[in-house]
């Protein structure tokens, strides 16, 4: 309550609190999990990233970047991954789970290197998804 009060007298304006993650935010700060996972985190990745949520969720291209800046902050915040990824298994049915996994590797994909930490957060992802080994994308 003071740090309101505070912050309001010098000048600083309020942060709103960030939304409860559901599906489509858990898969949000996902998508940006892995971009940043080999600490390198560029246009062609956050490009990518807005493509993804644009398309997947019928949003306006500001729609979608505002949406992964919810995203990035929420991803910043998380605790793990696996939240994020448990979150989607519970909610989301296989083959759903399945095309945000495709998506999560378009991203890996997007800046044209896959490093060893993408990759490995990747497979932490696929095993908490459930995906099978016959639908591994290619």
């Amino acid at each position: 309550m003071f740090e309101s009060l505070i912050n309001r007298l010098r000048g600083k304006p309020e942060t709103p609190p960030l939304p409860e993650p559901d599906e489509h935010l858990a898969l949000g700060a996902l998508l940006v999990r892995i971009a940043k996972s080999d600490h390198h985190y560029d246009a062609l990745e956050i490009g990518e990233i807005d493509r993804i949520l644009a398309a997947g969720f019928a949003l306006k291209p500001i729609e979608a970047a505002k949406m992964r800046a919810i995203c990035e902050k929420l991803e910043a915040q998380a605790p793990g991954t696996p939240d994020f990824a448990l979150l989607i298994r519970q909610t989301v049915d296989y083959p759903h789970r399945l095309e945000m996994f495709r998506a999560l590797c378009r991203v890996m994909r997007a800046d044209g290197s896959a490093a060893p930490e993408e990759q490995a957060a990747l497979a932490e992802i696929e095993k908490i998804f459930g995906i099978r080994a016959e639908d591994r994308p290619a």
